[in-house]
């Protein structure tokens, strides 16, 4: 009877050793399909994420072009500034020129002003008011010739302000035939 116990015995651990066994591998089967649905999951994810850097990507490349555009379009309008600028300092030199004429007149009006005594001193305030004139035209002058520099060098920075935009721009566009 020992032997029928030990057989009984050998029958039954056999029976659970199998039975666990094919409990582990349901196990396994179950955490594999997990790691597979997982997998599939951020797989998923990463495409979106992908999708979402191009879209991203292709509206960087058109804002960049629009501020090159823009850019260009400032470039351009600050030069006709400038020789808009330009073209309105040559008018001050040549008021200032006509400007030289006014010894002559304040010649003219001191001998008026010597002939005719009863008018002496509305002529000697009209001298100063000439010679203030004189003045404040040369400073104009002056004035408008530093306006027109100071356009100038605004026109070079917009000028390098484009470029360096420009740069940056174009590695974008090598990256245009890939973008959707």
């Amino acid at each position: 009877m020992a032997t029928k116990d030990e057989a009984q015995l050998f029958i039954d651990m056999v029976g659970r050793l199998s039975w666990e066994t094919q409990l582990h591998l349901d196990e396994r089967h179950h955490h594999f399909f997990i790691n597979k649905v997982v997998i599939v999951v951020i797989s998923i994810l990463l495409v979106v994420l992908a999708v979402i850097n191009v879209y991203y990507v292709a509206i960087l490349y058109k804002d960049l072009n629009g501020i090159v555009s823009n850019m260009e379009s400032m470039h351009t309008n600050m030069r006709k500034v400038s020789q808009r600028m330009a073209h309105i300092t040559a008018r001050v030199a040549q008021f200032e020129r006509h400007m030289t004429h006014m010894d002559q007149i304040n010649a003219a009006t001191r001998a008026m002003a010597a002939l005719m005594p009863n008018i002496r001193g509305h002529m000697d305030g009209m001298v100063e008011v000439m010679d203030q004139m004189d003045d404040e035209m040369a400073r104009m002058s002056t004035g408008m010739s530093q306006i027109d520099q100071r356009f100038r060098h605004m026109t070079d920075g917009v000028a390098l302000m484009r470029f360096h935009v420009w740069s940056i721009s174009r590695p974008m566009g090598a990256m245009n035939p890939f973008l959707p």
